[in-house]
């Protein structure tokens, strides 16, 4: 092989691989929350004042994998007719400092709360239908026996989270 081809194939390898690496380490999926700054620099230079620093977290929502479907005997459908479908995201969070006058002497002290966005489960309701035909049986010409009443049930919805706060107040900028 000659140099200039040795050359030009290292190049292309090497282009592929940074390529592949950028690639897999921006991905957006990969952040449970996106930061929402409010930008109150303009309004502290007008005013001439300290102004709070205010931020959030906003969750993305993942949709799971539904569960799927259970058949049981002596039932014509399914015993999950519509499945629940599990969402895994967060509540939002916030991040409040604010600027507090100091009463007995001179510059600032602050009041900070901070509620860091918390992982939330969930999962949709689902529907459970059975009709009131049975299998189909033999003795009765090959058409389905009646088994009684039609039936639906809906199965309630999910929802887990563990949601958090903190207060703190003391000298800063």
């Amino acid at each position: 092989m000659k140099p200039t081809t040795r050359g030009t194939l290292a190049a292309a390898v090497t282009c592929v691989a940074a390529a592949a690496a950028a690639a897999t380490a921006a991905t957006p999926a990969a952040a449970s929350t996106v930061p929402v700054p409010l930008p109150l620099d303009g309004v502290e230079r007008s005013l001439h004042m300290e102004m709070p620093h205010v931020a959030g977290e906003l969750p993305v929502p993942v949709p799971g994998a539904p569960e799927g479907t259970r058949f049981a005997e002596g039932h014509l459908l399914p015993e999950r007719t519509l499945p629940r479908l599990p969402v895994s995201g967060g509540l939002p969070g916030g991040d409040v400092r604010a600027p507090l006058p100091h009463v007995l002497g001179e510059g600032f002290d602050h009041l900070g709360v901070s509620a860091p966005a918390a992982d939330l489960r969930t999962a949709v309701p689902g529907l459970a239908l059975d009709t009131p035909l049975g299998r189909p049986d033999a003795e009765n010409g090959g058409l389905p026996s009646l088994g009684g009443e039609p039936r639906a049930a809906l199965d309630t919805p999910l929802l887990r989270t563990v949601p958090g706060a903190e207060i703190v107040t003391g000298p800063g900028a």
